[in-house]
């Protein structure tokens, strides 16, 4: 599902580029290709005053002049007795039309070689296209986890990111980011489109910033489910009265992981809940004394989440007369020492 998405991303990202490219590059020069075109009217008027020429040959004479093609010289070519108002005049008109047409070459290779060119545009009409997407804020390492999440289940996205050489390398992955303002995220998050957005996912390195996108996400949206990672356990209170939704502390959660896959023989998962607390997943293989026994009668002593028979997850499983086999392998939800009272 999400192949064709990212497929279709590329498409589109081609398609402003070609569309916008020129426009974009336009805007940023469009001053210096006024003043260039009011230096190549002047010279023609100055030839046209100076040298009697035709209104259309004065303007070619300028343009050759001022881009030094040099079709046309004027007085002849002897310098030494053409007007001096003329020359003056030139002299300025050349000076001043070749810093503009430096300037738009500077103008130019600096919106290719920094990759500036067409993108913000591109960016823009995009992400205005997108509807019931994710933002996920900070590309840090955990915000890359969620971001192979969501392409795996073909989540459209925008990435919030403060680095400039992270946004640069999303765009170039056809990833729709935006360059965070500092100091400013409702104008981070309304770039982002938060309007049409279905969730914002909050995992930045930093708790204080990860705040202060809560906040600035709630006051746009009060019906916007927010999501976040708090680093700091004593920031979790803070952080729903903020207006997250859910709250997941990385440093307490990481801990009973470990904790509990340390403990436990083959742990496979592990679940954090604010209604049952914290448990692990844990795989129990069936040895021979409990082959063909019916797994309702199991159940009444542990927490079943699934069985996995030559490899595959069974289904359907809770019908009362599953039976189990050599083989198969229980996952139990569960502490520690439930899981030693199953065993």
């Amino acid at each position: 599902m999400s192949r064709p998405k990212r497929q279709t991303r590329r498409f589109e990202f081609i398609l402003y580029e070609a569309l916008y490219g020129p426009i974009v590059l336009i805007r940023s020069v469009w001053r210096q290709l006024l003043l260039l075109f009011v230096m190549f009217l002047s010279g023609g008027i100055v030839f046209r005053f100076y040298e009697h020429l035709p209104v259309l040959d004065a303007f070619l004479a300028s343009v050759s002049t001022i881009t030094t093609i040099g079709l046309y010289v004027p007085n002849g070519g002897n310098f030494a007795t053409l007007n001096k108002q003329e020359a003056v005049l030139l002299i300025v008109l050349i000076i001043v039309s070749v810093g503009s047409g430096v300037s738009i070459l500077q103008s130019t290779v600096n919106s290719v070689v920094n990759g500036a060119l067409a993108k913000g545009e591109i960016e823009k009409r995009l992400i205005e296209k997108l509807k019931g997407h994710f933002i996920v804020c900070g590309y840090t390492r955990m915000g890359r986890y969620v971001l192979e999440r969501l392409d795996e289940s073909g989540i459209d996205y925008v990435v919030l990111t403060k680095n400039p050489n992270v946004y640069d390398e999303l765009i170039r992955s056809d990833v729709l980011a935006v360059l965070e303002t500092e100091g400013d995220a409702i104008k981070t998050l309304k770039s982002a489109n938060i309007d049409k957005a279905s969730k914002v996912i909050v995992a930045d390195v930093n708790d204080s910033d990860n705040l202060l996108l809560i906040l600035s996400a709630r006051k746009l949206r009060h019906d916007i489910k927010i999501l976040t990672v708090v680093h700091e356990p004593s920031l979790m209170e803070m952080a729903k009265n903020a207006g997250a939704d859910v709250v997941i502390p990385s440093s307490i959660t990481l801990g009973h992981m470990l904790a509990f896959a340390a403990v436990t023989p083959d742990p496979v998962g592990f679940i954090s809940s604010e209604n049952i607390g914290k448990e692990g997943i844990a795989e129990f293989p069936i040895a021979s004394r409990l082959e063909g026994a019916k797994l309702q009668d199991v159940a009444k002593v542990a927490t079943i989440a699934g069985v996995e028979r030559d490899g595959v997850i069974v289904r359907d499983i809770f019908d009362g007369t599953f039976t189990l086999r050599k083989g198969d392998i229980l996952l139990i939800i569960g502490n520690p020492s439930s899981l030693r009272t199953l065993e």
